[in-house]
């Protein structure tokens, strides 16, 4: 990654805000990854690690789970609450017939009984394949995902080997030992005695680095939990832990130049989009959308930068909300509704640690807001709610309405503008950012596509399908052909774009211009 000349934003800050996120999706409170990155920087430092290395474990450690909720959906569509049911990780190794029995038992959770028994038959029969190498799926994802981030290699490989454990039996379990990366030892190591920690003291800490030494974690590191764990966990719950976190990171620091600052906000944006295969792209398409109607409203070149990174932000606190919400068919219960009406909070609470953010929080914490009222979190009404936010609001909305959800499908382009133009009626969304909106969009529905690997316009179909989360017998139903047709299209596509999961051939699609349509 180049260093720009001059000031710039700190990658340190970007990635520290997503890991905020990252904790509400394990269940765990904001800062969790926060404080095992400082906890995985003082085991550096006992080490004697030099400045390269204690940078390496420093994103490694930030960065360690990021791709944990890219396959949410199947989590959710099987287990219930993805979200609960990642918690559990916290609660014992996750080898062995307890861990086995706790997963199964969770099998069509929040469900009626007879429900639960024909999932559970389904799982067994064949859903299981969803998570055959789940954990080694989320490894790969989270190594794409600081590939793109630019990341040098040495990260990279230790994202890659992040699951691995010291007695072999980690994943993907090739290697073991001194083998593995000490980046990711450090960094395995430090997220389980945070939790122990925080919900026990220092003695639940020191026993568990006990109980596991030599099995899941490096003896050298748990003997230093054991002997020290007074310089190891010093003062975790005084410290300030954002700026603690932002000001140890080790060597140079990461600078961005605007242009690499958007390509990492982008990089989340649609890393975060994976949460759910019906909002897959949708961040990166409302802000293209958003940022052309900004031009055609006026904004000044700074309000159009401002709104056009608020656009891709706008979304991170869905990830502190279920998949078993976002993704259900039928009406949201009071419960649900309220969890969906946290999520622009939850993406204000990630943004606003970040003075480089902060602006574009105050932007996204509002785009449901309506001028009558009626929206959330904070129900704003009138002049309360920002002209960018505004902006926002009309953008997400069409947006979203050409996108197909668990409860209907895709709207055509003259109904989301229909829909679009009686909301301007009844009050909810301003009028100007609307016309803005509708005649940006005009525009927008003709994307020049990039190369898509020399891939056939059925197959293009089919990967937009799979991208969306559909099962090969409802692509078949779609496209009226037979289910083993869609599975030798599906075996064609992933060997042509070289990938080996759904999720990442969502990555794909929306890199190449194929989603949304």
């Amino acid at each position: 990654m180049t260093e720009p000349a001059g000031r710039g934003v700190r990658l340190a800050e970007l990635v520290a805000a997503l890991s905020l996120g990252i904790d509400l999706g394990f269940g765990q409170p904001m800062e969790h990854v926060l404080r095992q990155c400082l906890i995985a920087l003082r085991l550096a430092e006992s080490l004697g690690l030099g400045e390269r290395e204690r940078a390496t474990v420093y994103y490694t450690s930030l960065l360690v789970n990021v791709g944990c909720h890219s396959d949410a959906h199947e989590q959710a569509k099987w287990f219930g609450d993805d979200i609960a049911m990642r918690a559990t990780k916290y609660d014992g190794p996750m080898h062995g017939v307890g861990y086995l029995v706790t997963g199964l038992s969770r099998l069509g959770s929040g469900r009626p009984a007879l429900h639960r028994f024909r999932i559970g038959l389904e799982f067994l029969v064949a859903g299981h394949r969803d998570l055959d190498g789940m954990i080694t799926h989320h490894a790969e994802m989270t190594r794409l995902f600081g590939q793109q981030l630019g990341l040098d290699q040495a990260v990279l490989d230790a994202l890659g080997t992040s699951y691995e454990q010291w007695d072999g039996k980690g994943w993907p379990g090739r290697h073991r030992g001194p083998e593995i990366p000490i980046a990711a030892r450090i960094a395995h190591i430090a997220e389980y005695v945070e939790v122990a920690h925080r919900v026990g003291g220092i003695e639940r800490a020191r026993a568990l680095a006990r109980e596991r030494r030599a099995k899941e974690f490096d003896p050298t590191l748990a003997d230093m939990v054991i002997d020290k764990p007074d310089q190891i966990l010093a003062e975790l719950d005084s410290t300030p832990t954002w700026q603690a976190v932002i000001q140890s990171e080790p060597g140079l620091q990461v600078s961005l130049n605007r242009a690499e600052f958007d390509e990492a906000l982008l990089a989340i944006a649609n890393f975060v989009d994976l949460k759910s295969p019906f909002s897959a792209g949708h961040a990166q398409a409302t802000s293209e959308l958003a940022r052309e109607a900004a031009g055609q409203a006026g904004f000044d070149p700074d309000e159009r930068e401002t709104l056009s990174k608020a656009s891709l932000v706008h979304d991170l606190g869905r990830l502190g909300v279920s998949n078993s919400i976002w993704d259900k068919p039928g009406p949201l219960g009071a419960g649900e509704w309220e969890r969906v009406r946290m999520h622009p909070y939850l993406t204000e609470r990630m943004l606003n640690q970040s003075a480089a953010l902060a602006p574009a929080a105050a932007i996204a914490v509002q785009h449901h807001e309506r001028l009558d009222g009626s929206g959330y979190p904070r129900g704003l009404n009138g002049a309360a709610i920002s002209r960018s936010a505004r902006l926002l609001a009309a953008a997400d909305s069409y947006q979203a309405m050409l996108e197909p959800r668990p409860h209907r499908p895709a709207l055509t382009p003259e109904d989301a503008a229909g829909q679009l133009t009686k909301e301007v009626t009844e009050g909810r969304l301003d009028g100007e950012a609307v016309q803005a909106v509708l005649v940006s969009a005009g525009h927008a529905l003709h994307r020049r596509r990039a190369e898509t690997s020399g891939l056939t316009a059925r197959e293009v179909e089919v990967l937009r399908l799979v991208a969306r989360g559909l099962s090969n017998k409802q692509i078949a139903g779609q496209l009226v052909i037979s289910a083993k047709t869609v599975a030798n299209h599906v075996e064609h596509i992933y060997s042509k774009i070289e990938v080996t999961s759904r999720a990442q051939a969502c990555v794909f699609a929306i890199q190449h211009g194929l989603i949304p349509t």
